[in-house]
């Protein structure tokens, strides 16, 4: 069924359609089988379980595609890039996921993908805290190498704008791995000209928008990730206390 899945899917819509039909097909192949196993007194908690499946498997296939983007923003196919991809993928959805995504992959780094299209649906279907985690995937991403170029630098900006990630959420994160002078401060969207005040409420919104917790439904790893951004947010706010003197 996923083959046949992927067939409709490209034929229709390109290969963001063709992403979408081969996932569908593979959930439809392991939602088949696990009902044949089911009794009827069990089907209500799968029904529970296969809504997670299905938002943990659109936020893949997002991923999926933007990665593409990301690695062939620089014009090269680099190793590191892959080797993350392949490893994150396993981390969070595990080693059976593990081929069919990086074929998928293979696939989308042969073809054009259109940021903003892919970028509107996205931002349909996810929350705002889930877009943030994809943006900060992507730029551990960009990151692999140990570099960040301007072209990539470029195409993340371009990512944030079509999955509706604001530009001063982007910049902090990027801040987070890619440090200038002012990066503390970027990281809690505020300029250095801010009050001690102004420090710490910067610090209380940005430790809520950031917390673990607002990504619990796409899995374990995945709010691990966001628990180490959570964790740059405050050796931010560590950072500038220090160098304040704050209490």
């Amino acid at each position: 069924m996923r083959f046949w899945g992927g067939i409709i899917g490209w034929a229709a819509f390109g290969p963001i359609g063709g992403l979408i039909g081969y996932f569908i097909g593979y959930f439809s192949d392991k939602l088949l089988k696990s009902e044949r196993l089911e009794s009827s007194s069990t089907r209500k908690t799968s029904y529970s379980t296969r809504n997670a499946g299905v938002q943990r498997n659109s936020f893949l296939m997002s991923l999926l595609v933007l990665s593409s983007a990301v690695i062939k923003a620089d014009g090269k196919l680099l190793q590191s890039e892959l080797d993350y991809v392949r490893d994150f993928i396993r981390r969070n959805f595990g080693e059976e996921m593990v081929a069919d995504a990086m074929k998928a992959l293979d696939e989308l780094n042969g073809k054009t993908v259109d940021i903003y299209q892919v970028g509107t649906q996205i931002a349909l279907n996810m929350n705002y805290s889930q877009r943030l985690q994809l943006f900060h995937y992507l730029v551990e991403l960009a990151h692999a190498d140990g570099d960040l170029c301007a072209k990539e630098k470029s195409v993340l900006e371009a990512i944030a704008s079509a999955i509706r990630v604001t530009s001063a959420d982007a910049d902090s994160v990027i801040s987070m791995y890619f440090r200038d002078t002012d990066s503390a401060y970027k990281v809690l969207e505020i300029s250095p000209s801010a009050s001690d005040e102004e420090v710490k409420l910067a610090y209380r919104r940005m430790a809520m928008k950031h917390h673990p917790d607002k990504v619990a439904t796409l899995g374990e790893d995945v709010q691990k990730a966001a628990a180490e951004k959570f964790r740059k947010v405050k050796d931010a706010y560590e950072a500038i206390k220090a160098e304040r003197g704050m209490a």
